[in-house]
């Protein structure tokens, strides 16, 4: 994995599709803050709590001025399943090549789960909160999955 961004740096452009198909960019969301985060896999145990959590919270999120963006390395097809599914009511941005995760330092990660899980393409689970001007101004690098939005909240 390469280094994470940091509180205070510019967070890394990156553009691809969502679950409904849209083209989507970091510039999407200048002017208002964005819960990007990163998850090994749709339809798992820890990722479908951590995408229901914020699902629960969505509006409280989007009360405070944040957009939620969730990425992972499967295709349109499977975050679609998992969308509907969970009824997850934000979009789901699909990596397949794992480019965002690299420009974001969630692949490749030190210690053994890390490396096993960049062998795969799957991405380590980190969320960051990017300000209103393009800024990390949080990175949640060990998510508490069943409670990831109060985490998110108490930072927004």
């Amino acid at each position: 994995m390469g280094a994470l961004p940091k509180t205070g740096d510019a967070a890394p452009e990156f553009q691809g599709v969502t679950t409904d198909g849209a083209r989507v960019s970091l510039a999407d969301f200048r002017g208002r803050k964005l819960v990007l985060y990163f998850y090994p896999m749709d339809d798992t145990p820890g990722c479908t709590k951590q995408a229901c959590s914020l699902r629960d919270h969505n509006a409280q999120i989007a009360a405070k001025g944040a957009a939620i963006l969730g990425v992972s390395t499967q295709d349109e097809a499977s975050h679609q399943k998992f969308t509907a599914k969970h009824r997850l009511n934000f979009p789901l941005l699909a990596d397949k090549g794992g480019r965002v995760a690299r420009a974001y330092g969630t692949i490749g990660g030190a210690g053994i789960l890390s490396a096993a899980k960049a062998l795969v393409g799957m991405a380590d689970r980190v969320t960051f909160i990017i300000d209103e001007n393009g800024r990390i101004a949080h990175v949640i690098d060990r998510p508490d999955v069943a409670h990831h939005a109060g985490e998110v909240l108490a930072l927004l």
